[in-house]
Parts: structure tokens; C-alpha cells; sequence
């Protein structure tokens, strides 16, 4: 395996979909990990935390951290079955930048994991968790040879766009971001720009798009085109409307390969080494 590599665990947007026509893209919601050498990043905690939490068992070797895009409840769903945080060996950093100075992410989740929303509480998680508040467009640096660049994306209640750079790589995680009604999103262009790979909101087409404009979701189509003008290497789709089943994702996939080539279709437990 290589020094940086990504894993999908929830690939879906807006509301998990566990049916027999959405089983081979999957039916989670947004959860993706990058490790960059023994350190894992976790990039939100949709309903596909739970299967990785699963997978890390109560007592993980080494610290956690989170990059929350935002706390709309697709996008953060599996934190209370996230298996690690109820562990007391666990060390867990939840970072977020879009609550500022409104708010905070720990506030929020306290806010969210409360009667009559929720029967339990933050505080009954085990693991030692620090919450960290940030401005959208901060660098953050993670140690071990790990910055994180930040920008605003253009969300419902604001969400924050993530580029991790390790060892000369970089991936970066675009999701929940509507496209302006003419040009590009300069934020997100000087993002990705030269990235290995980008993680893009794939919500809609450009043919559906109009009828949702407003919702804070971008298309297949303007991911390809962000992508070509910024030099990216490849572009995941990703954040999967619940109205694509498999055959609709089947047919998006070949549309976008024809394209261009470096775009794919992101399948949960798909693991991308760069």
C-alpha cells in the first residue's frame, strides 16, 4: 500500500438508501478516510462511519481526526454508532468550519444528540475528543508532514472544501457545493488546483439540475469541468443522489469516462492508492 490512500465507506448524499437496487455503489452517506502513513483523517461521519468504526474496533492504536464539511444530518448520522468513541484509549480530534462565530461543532453536536432528536449525549462517549473550530479558507497543520487547506463551499448553512497534502500527494474532498450559474467557483478552482485526486459532488446532471438549483448540490459535469481547467489528475464522483440506483450510476459512469477519462464513480469499500 502506498504512503496516502483513500477509502470509501459512504458515497451517498441527502439520505442513506439501504436497498436492493443501490447495493453495488452503496447506500451510506458521505464517510471517507485518508491514511497518510500510520495516521487516519476521517472526512465526515455519514452513516458509513459506523461499518469503518467496525472495521477499527473500540480500541484504535493511534489518533483519530475528523474533518467535518458540515452538520447537516446525512453528513454526521454515524457519530453516535461510531464504536471508537465510547473506548477511553481512543484519542479523537473533530474538526469543523463552518459554525464560526455563531457557533461551535461542539455546541452543535450537543445540540443535535439531544431529547427529542436523540436519547443520548455527547458526553456519554468515552473517548478523549477535542473539538476544534476553524474559518473556512485556514491551512490547517496536522503534524506528521500533514497540511490540510480549507475553502468555502457554497452550502445550505455553509460547508467547508478539504485539501490534504502528504508526501507530495493531495486529495482533496469537494461535497455538498453548488456551481455558480455562470463561471466557476474560484474558491474551489485554487482548491484543487494540480491535485492528485478530487472527491467531487456528483448530486445531479446537468440536464436535472435546474429543478433543484438552489439546494446547494453541483453536477457530474461541472465536476469534469473544475477538474480539466485545475490540471486534477482524477475526479471521483461522489454524494450520490438517492434517485440514482446502480443502472443510473452504471450510465453516469460511462458518460463521464467518455468524457474524460480520469473520472469514476465511487463505490463504497473502494480503496484508491495515490
Amino acid at each position: 500500500m502506498s504512503d496516502m490512500n483513500v477509502t470509501f465507506w459512504g458515497v451517498r448524499g441527502s439520505i442513506a438508501c439501504p436497498q436492493p437496487s443501490h447495493l453495488r455503489y452503496g447506500g451510506n452517506t458521505s464517510c471517507v478516510t485518508v491514511k497518510c502513513g500510520d495516521r487516519l483523517l476521517i472526512l465526515d461521519a455519514g452513516t458509513g462511519l459506523r461499518e469503518l468504526g467496525q472495521q477499527l474496533g473500540k480500541n484504535p492504536d493511534k489518533p483519530l481526526t475528523m474533518l467535518l464539511t458540515h452538520t447537516h444530518f446525512d453528513h454526521i448520522a454515524g457519530l453516535p454508532f461510531f464504536a471508537p468513541a465510547y473506548s477511553a484509549q481512543t484519542i479523537l480530534n473533530i474538526y469543523a468550519g463552518h459554525l464560526k462565530p455563531e457557533s461551535s461543532i461542539a455546541d452543535t453536536l450537543n445540540r443535535v444528540m439531544a431529547p427529542p432528536f436523540f436519547p443520548i449525549s455527547p458526553g456519554t462517549f468515552r473517548a478523549q475528543i477535542a473539538y476544534h473550530d476553524f474559518m473556512a479558507g485556514d491551512t490547517l497543520e496536522l503534524g506528521d508532514g500533514i497540511t490540510v487547506r480549507t475553502a468555502p463551499l457554497n452550502h445550505p448553512d455553509r460547508a467547508t472544501g478539504y485539501r490534504i497534502n502528504y508526501k507530495g500527494r493531495s486529495v482533496c474532498y469537494i461535497t455538498d457545493t453548488e456551481h455558480p450559474s455562470d463561471g466557476h467557483d474560484q474558491n474551489i478552482l485554487g482548491l484543487i488546483a494540480g491535485a492528485d485526486l478530487v472527491i467531487y459532488d456528483a448530486s445531479y446532471t446537468d440536464e436535472s439540475y435546474p429543478r433543484f438549483q438552489g439546494w446547494g448540490h453541483s453536477t457530474w459535469q461541472e465536476g469534469v469541468r473544475l477538474c480539466q481547467l485545475a490540471g486534477v489528475k482524477r475526479l471521483a464522483l461522489f454524494h450520490h443522489d438517492p434517485e440514482h440506483d446502480d443502472e443510473r450510476l452504471d450510465a453516469i459512469a460511462a458518460e463521464a469516462l467518455e468524457l474524460w477519462q480520469p473520472t469514476f464513480v465511487a463505490r463504497e469499500h473502494e480503496v484508491i492508492a495515490l
